[in-house]
């Protein structure tokens, strides 16, 4: 009681080493208290809207935190966000600071550290791509046709027509030689050679050239068979030979017969196949185009239906869910093909934090916007 009357009268007296414990106790869970806060709030999941004509991003919650005031926005990719003023774009931080000037004529999310932004020639047409860090610093300077996402510690880009891979520095690691090309997944890349250019049906595209997949060093170790194939997921990627579609393993062999008219990616242990559809793309090299009728269902990494195809159509497993159409409607569903979220919505997207990205359109043909969580609730909707 001294001493604490010794201090209400402005002297000071020494602390004992009990009120020492206790007021550095009390100063440590303090800063990591405030430690923490901090660390949550690098952490906090930020999601994109559309209010009116103008973008700005909800949390978890569905609160709005940072307003709809850009142009245009994308998705926050290692706490930055590009986005859109009138015709410019910059990029603004979890807060909305802009964080690097909005002086660019296209920007990228960031990926690995590094975004590519474009210049525009004196006609307002885009030019040539680099890359900028996070602190909005030129560090490859735009010298590129066309530039891509760093992905396992390359980027593909676009010289003369051609693609090859550089590293973080500019410096080309796999020349440009490539008619097409994809990011690296899982130690290799998918790439289409001998392409050449013609008509079928009036159509412009492809006529001849094959896929198939290099190293992170360039070197061929899948040579160029197939018609269509896509990037390795879950140590398997889908090909395509006559419109027939099935999966390789990471040495070229086919480990899952091809017998679908269709095979997404494995994601979560199973894939979306589809059985009965017909593609539109009369090119026999290219697996685009509209896939037309026939039924979405999913297989193991065996090659196992183990949800019958019965869908309009059904996209990757996210988070325990995928989005799948039935009719004209989108919902999601679980693991064993239950219907979790009925089919309710004219457009409805993967779960990702959380949260999916949904779309209705009322008898007006305008669109509203949201995002539902896992029990198919509204947290956000745009009509709000």
């Amino acid at each position: 009681m001294g001493k604490d009357k010794e201090r209400k009268n402005g002297n000071i007296a020494p602390l004992s080493k009990w009120e020492t414990a206790k007021y550095s106790s009390s100063l440590v869970r303090r800063g990591l208290e405030l430690e923490k806060l901090i660390e949550d709030k690098h952490k906090r999941k930020l999601f994109l809207i559309e209010k009116g004509d103008k973008y700005g991003y909800i949390d978890s919650t569905g609160k709005i935190v940072i307003n709809p005031q850009f142009d245009y926005a994308g998705k926050f990719s290692e706490g930055l966000a590009r986005i859109q003023v009138e015709d410019k774009w910059g990029y603004i931080d979890i807060t909305g600071k802009v964080v690097i000037d909005i002086e660019f004529d296209e920007a990228s999310e960031f990926s690995e550290g590094l975004a590519c932004i474009s210049t525009a020639d004196e006609n307002g047409y885009l030019d040539k791509s680099g890359y900028i860090d996070k602190t909005g610093k030129m560090v490859i300077k735009p010298q590129f046709d066309f530039a891509y996402r760093f992905s396992e510690g390359l980027a593909r880009v676009t010289i003369d027509k051609k693609g090859g891979y550089i590293n973080k520095i500019g410096e080309i690691i796999i020349n440009a030689q490539f008619d097409g090309d994809s990011d690296f997944s899982e130690g290799l890349a998918c790439v289409f050679i001998g392409g050449k250019l013609g008509h079928i049906d009036d159509r412009f595209g492809f006529i001849d050239g094959k896929y198939g997949y290099i190293d992170n060093k360039g070197k061929m170790v899948i040579k160029p068979q197939f018609n269509g194939a896509s990037s390795f997921s879950e140590e398997l990627a889908s090909v395509m030979i006559d419109d027939r579609w099935g999966y390789i393993n990471k040495i070229g062999e086919i480990v899952i017969n091809l017998q679908f008219d269709w095979a997404g990616d494995f994601s979560e242990g199973l894939a979306s196949i589809n059985i009965g559809g017909k593609r539109d793309n009369p090119f026999p090299t290219l697996p685009g185009g509209f896939l037309r009728g026939g039924e979405w269902g999913y297989i193991d990494n065996k090659g196992r239906i183990v949800i019958k195809p019965k869908f309009d159509y059904a996209g990757n497993f996210s988070e325990g869910l995928a989005h799948i159409k039935v009719g004209d409607k989108w919902g999601h569903i679980n693991r064993i093909g239950e219907i979790t979220i009925k089919p309710q919505f004219d457009f409805a997207g993967v779960f990702s934090d959380g949260l999916a990205y949904v779309e209705e359109y009322t008898g007006e043909g305008e669109k509203n916007t949201g995002y539902i969580d896992r029990t198919g609730e509204y947290i956000w909707k745009s009509s709000w």
